[in-house]
């Protein structure tokens, strides 16, 4: 492993940590020439189906795509960093168990959308508003509907707007 420091090739590995459910394993790493630490990653590379877009064109699925865009969607919201990982974790295992070669953009869009509902409201209201491509303000308060009467966290009633912020006051 090169050191980010000073680009030495030497270093040995000081701890050795598996995190998350085991699928990756945190290497804290010490260069033999500066004797600088860092933090390297190993992750199982999953094989998964080739992604076709709305349009038509196929590329290879690409994880960073897809954390990204969850990580725009959660901008400025109360989620840490390692739930996005996770998240796309789930999803990339996911799409390699399926069996088929291809695997259409909006299957995992709809993925996405599924665990941000249940994670973070405004962030499914963000992700959906791009990736519904939402063409009018009525399009958008029908998603907004669609939230405010699911329920949530087990709850079977619909919810009245500003509920949740009335009960955490």
């Amino acid at each position: 492993m090169r050191c980010p420091f000073c680009s030495h090739l030497e270093d040995r590995v000081i701890d050795s940590r598996a995190s998350g459910i085991g699928d990756v394993i945190r290497r804290r790493r010490e260069c033999e020439k500066c004797s600088k630490r860092f933090t390297t990653y190993e992750r199982i590379e999953y094989v998964v189906a080739t992604v076709v877009k709305k349009d038509g064109r196929r590329e290879p699925f690409d994880r960073n795509k897809l954390v990204e865009s969850m990580r725009i969607a959660l901008s400025k919201r109360p989620i840490p960093a390692d739930r996005v990982d996770a998240i796309a974790d789930e999803i990339e295992r996911e799409l390699a168990s399926v069996d088929a070669r291809e695997v259409d953009s909006s299957s995992i869009g709809e993925r996405v959308m599924s665990r941000l509902r249940d994670l973070d409201e405004v962030a499914y209201v963000r992700f959906a508003s791009v990736y519904r491509s939402f063409r009018d303000l009525d399009e958008f308060a029908a998603e907004l509907r669609k939230l405010e009467l699911s329920p949530a966290d087990g709850d079977d009633a619909p919810r009245p707007p500003g509920d949740a912020e009335r009960s955490q006051a």
